[in-house]
């Protein structure tokens, strides 16, 4: 049994270490916050979406980039003030459009397996996060928006998703709720919904009882990989400093991976891209009836809902390239808040909970998952927009890939 270190409690830390207790490890997580679940993995969007799998590397994503730079409300927004992290990522983002066929498929096939593994945790360690398994609608306003969706399924569908055109008609049938005038949509009725920090709670929880240790209030500021192993040293609350000596480290950071990656050699290109939302909370039965239970995805406004229990309603959506900037900007709040009264008009927004954070996000959108340059050392980090959609997948993935390792140094260690 190896001593296996995580830097992260988020959803895929968490995840990790569940995969790695499973295979029989002893694990440790460290995190610079009270509790799991912190930061991303707080209060995204909700969806567990194979159908959002789409990759953003695109010409027309950064032509619509480029004509909303000037718009306040835009769903991208980008702060053009000098900074070559940001300008050398979106070079590298421009140079994987390429890839943009290979990546949304690889990305739809691993979202369908990851929900497989996800829902099975679930299950077998009895955690209760607002699940709704009714699918997911996108909502489309013009042909041009809706053949250009149709030209993104066939991707899909070659991942082996089943996602099918709707009528305005078919629409309502599905979500009764939605208001307004639309061309068409298409449907996924595999997809999901689901809180994901009850999820990653409750799994934390679980890995607890199973062995885990963790480590909150522990902001790490070194890593050193030795001889003997990996010396893992943080800063406790009160000043003191403790170090953790372990067989090998799994990095779940986030944002934040990039500096780790750095102290153990490798180049790891994560830029921060701000997301926001709004927790409705539906305080009267006029609401609740009027919120939608079935999620949605307006793809104009790039816009996603998802109901969470009885009593609560998330909107999320923009994306916001400002550095590692954790500001609720109001600007960016009200478009959340007058989509819902638009397209929900009964529902009550006097009680909404606003919210931002940092999707982690390569220049590809593909994961980073897998071993590092130095023995011991691996990564499950750069999920962007889709860690919670991704993490019960890549969690095995890379688990996979350190129990294969402990068990070559250990007959490595025998001969």
């Amino acid at each position: 049994m190896s001593k296996i270190a995580i830097i992260g409690a988020g959803i895929t830390g968490v995840t990790t270490a569940h995969a790695l207790l499973e295979r029989g490890h002893s694990v440790v997580v460290l995190d610079r916050h009270r509790y799991a679940a912190m930061e991303t993995s707080f209060a995204n969007g909700g969806q567990l979406s194979a159908s959002n799998a789409e990759v953003w590397n695109s010409w027309a994503t950064v032509l619509k980039g480029m004509k909303w730079m000037l718009r306040g409300d835009a769903p991208l927004l980008l702060n053009p003030r000098p900074s070559f992290h940001k300008y050398s990522w979106l070079g590298e983002f421009a140079g994987q459009i390429r890839h943009y066929r290979a990546n949304t498929i690889a990305t739809t096939r691993l979202a369908i397996e990851a929900r497989r593994h996800l829902f099975a945790i679930a299950a077998q360690e009895g955690i209760d996060f607002d699940l709704e398994r009714r699918g997911i609608l996108h909502i489309y306003r013009d042909k041009a928006g809706f053949d250009a969706a149709a030209r993104v399924n066939a991707l899909l569908r070659e991942g082996g998703l089943d996602r099918h055109p709707v009528t305005p008609e078919e629409m309502r049938a599905i979500e009764p709720a939605l208001h307004g005038h639309y061309h068409g949509g298409f449907f996924t009725p595999s997809d999901a919904t689901g809180d994901i920090h009850k999820y990653t709670r409750g799994l934390a929880e679980a890995c607890a009882r199973r062995g885990a240790r963790f480590h909150f209030d522990a902001a790490v500021d070194s890593i050193t990989h030795g001889r003997d192993g990996i010396a893992i040293g943080w800063t406790a609350p009160d000043g003191s400093r403790e170090v953790l000596a372990a067989d090998a480290v799994v990095v779940c950071a986030g944002v934040a991976s990039r500096r780790f990656a750095a102290m153990l050699g490798d180049r790891i290109n994560i830029y921060p891209v701000k997301g926001y939302s709004i927790t409705v909370h539906l305080d009267d039965e006029r609401s609740r009836a009027a919120a939608p239970m079935v999620s949605l995805l307006d793809d104009a406004t790039k816009i996603v809902t998802s109901r969470l229990g009885r009593d609560r309603f998330r909107v999320a959506g923009t994306a916001e390239f400002n550095g590692e900037n954790r500001d609720i900007r109001a600007d960016r709040i009200r478009p959340l808040v007058a989509w819902t009264e638009a397209l929900f008009p009964d529902v009550g927004t006097a009680r909404v909970v606003p919210w931002a954070g940092l999707r982690p996000m390569t220049p590809n959108l593909m994961p980073r998952i897998g071993a590092g340059s130095r023995p011991g050392v691996f990564y499950n980090t750069g999920h962007g927009h889709l860690g919670w959609t991704l993490s019960a997948a890549t969690a095995q993935m890379v688990a996979e890939a350190v129990h294969a390792g402990a068990v070559s140094n250990r007959m490595d260690r025998a001969a």
